[in-house]
């Protein structure tokens, strides 16, 4: 191996890096003072190593390194010589030139980089690798550099690969270093000059456990805040004015509303703008089975019933203490649980299934429902107390008919989304598709509205939605133009075989649409397979480049 020769270089070129002579010199700018200085150094018999200029305001500043002579050599007398030279303003020594000072700035913002990366010439030959990439090859700086890249990674070398296919080259790799097997994502692409000669390349090393935890980062969903609601309505500003105000408090708050309002968005937002450290927990009481809602909201001791767990489980009021618990639908709780939920609220205590401890939680309740408890109350279908507790502060966010103002920003918003989802070039909407959904009811609210956009978005064929392309899900028959008709009679035919005929409706539109199946799929949302499949399943036929049914009766 090279390592030894490399390092005793290395140690040698240090130490004459030392004995150098470095100085900085002033000098008013004028023409002719590299010539000065070089011709003084030559006449001394002394060799300039590097020398460097930076012009500002007038004057020159010179950086120079000089090998230091064998013989006797006596600074102050090179000093007395530099006064010689015509406009020199002031001299000095240095410790280091500017550009050892940039490349230590270099060299430690290379190294500080989480990434590994490693360098080589158009033959191979090493010239940079930072730390991390020598951590993860589990080698030492010093013994690479100016190695070639075989000796690295003999077999399955992915800078090999890429110098020789001249093409970037991409995959998982594993290597085994002292102190074990350690996995990383290698991406090495070919470097080009100006003028687009091959002069390398560059290998960018992943650890695939940093990877791991940056997606798991990602993948987290981020914090709801009041700023992601959009609206200009009266109504909208003055909600969330409120809202901001009653979200530091700590109090019990009942969110009502129509469904697809965005009741557990604006839960969310209140817990953030709590600042509480714990979690936000959403329960939805409609989805939860009666027998299984209070072991999941206080939890059970060991041996409360057959199959608990050995050590009990602690229940959700416990595990969002310092949080906050979102009782999404509680209208469909059962009176059981209502009576421990009224106890939580009132004394800041639960007691687990089976326990006798009364453990203290605090816990925030935000509660919602789309139903009207007071009529339950009457009704004798929700408890009276737990009504009113939960009363406190009530938000009630108002239906989209009511804020039709706001139509055209949570398009816009929607849109942008459903492009980038896509792969969609810009779409826009026209003013008569707007005055469209101005004119709709919207039963299902904000939610509808960003499913019809979405429709839109993929089934639409030009930059720009047209009112044909708008069609909320309960609109009278005939009132879409495309892409979403019903049939006019469904008495006596399977449900079956209507959603078949509608599936291969807008397959079909899909197809002919677009110039491939590839294509059709990226517009349908779904992957290449998935669509032939459908084509295969649904015995679709091209004639004349024109997709049609096979013998399925037609919609409507």
């Amino acid at each position: 191996m090279n390592a030894p020769i490399n390092i005793k270089e290395g140690l040698n070129n240090s130490r004459k890096e030392a004995e150098n002579l470095k100085f900085k010199l002033l000098f008013e700018d004028r023409v002719g003072i590299v010539f000065d200085i070089t011709r003084l150094m030559t006449e001394q018999g002394l060799n300039i190593i590097g020398m460097e200029v930076e012009q500002k305001d007038g004057f020159a500043k010179i950086s120079i390194e000089i090998e230091k002579p064998k013989r006797n050599f006596d600074k102050k007398a090179l000093f007395s010589l530099f006064s010689a030279i015509p406009k020199l303003e002031s001299q000095g020594e240095l410790k280091r030139l500017p550009q050892e000072k940039r490349n230590k700035w270099f060299r430690t913002l290379f190294d500080g980089m989480s990434e590994g990366i490693i360098s080589v010439d158009s033959t191979g030959i090493i010239n940079t690798a930072n730390k991390v990439a020598c951590r993860l090859l589990g080698l030492v700086h010093e013994n690479i550099v100016g190695t070639h890249v075989s000796e690295t990674s003999p077999k399955d070398n992915l800078l090999m690969e890429c110098i020789e296919k001249r093409i970037p080259v991409s995959r998982r790799k594993s290597v085994i270093t002292s102190t074990g097997r350690v996995e990383f994502y290698g991406s090495a692409k070919p470097i080009n000059d100006s003028q687009g000669n091959f002069v390398g390349a560059v290998l960018q090393m992943n650890n695939l456990k940093e990877v791991k935890a940056m997606v798991d980062a990602v993948s987290t969903p981020l914090e709801i805040t009041f700023d992601d609601f959009i609206g200009q309505s009266t109504a909208i500003k003055k909600l969330i004015d409120f809202a901001k105000k009653i979200s530091v408090t700590g109090t019990t708050v009942s969110i009502t509303g129509e469904s697809g309002t965005g009741k557990e968005l604006f839960a969310k937002a209140i817990h953030f703008e709590s600042g509480r450290t714990g979690p936000f927990i959403p329960i939805n009481c409609a989805a939860l089975p009666e027998p299984l809602i209070e072991s999941e909201l206080f939890g059970y001791v060991d041996g409360a019933f057959t199959g608990a767990r050995k050590k009990g489980k602690p229940g959700l009021f416990e595990v969002a203490n310092n949080g906050t618990i979102f009782l999404d639908e509680i209208g469909d709780m059962p009176p059981g649980p209502q009576a421990k939920i009224l106890r939580v609220l009132q004394e800041g205590l639960v007691r687990r299934i089976g326990g006798f401890e009364e453990i203290p939680v605090n816990t925030r309740v935000i509660t919602a429902t789309n139903k009207n408890l007071k009529e339950m109350v009457d009704e004798g279908r929700f408890r009276e107390d737990l009504f009113y507790r939960i009363n406190v502060l009530t938000v009630l966010i108002p239906p989209l008919r009511e804020r039709l103002i706001d139509i055209p920003l949570l398009v816009g918003a929607f849109l942008e989304q459903f492009n980038r989802k896509l792969e969609k070039e810009t779409q826009t909407i026209n003013n008569a598709a707007i005055e469209k959904l101005y004119s709709y009811s919207w039963p299902g609210n904000v939610r509808e509205l960003q499913n019809v956009i979405e429709r839109a978005s993929l089934l639409s064929d030009s930059s720009e939605i047209g009112t044909n392309a708008i069609c909320p899900n309960a609109e009278p028959k005939g009132y879409c133009d495309r892409g979403c008709s019903v049939p006019n009679e469904i008495n006596g035919k399977p449900l079956k075989k209507l959603i078949a005929n509608y599936e291969i409706s807008i397959l079909i539109d899909a197809l002919n649409s677009t110039a491939s199946i590839r294509k059709a799929a990226t517009k349908l949302g779904i992957s290449h397979t998935a669509l032939l499949k459908k084509i295969e399943k649904h015995e679709l036929r091209s004639g004349n480049r024109k997709y049609r049914r096979n013998e399925l009766e037609p919609l409507g």
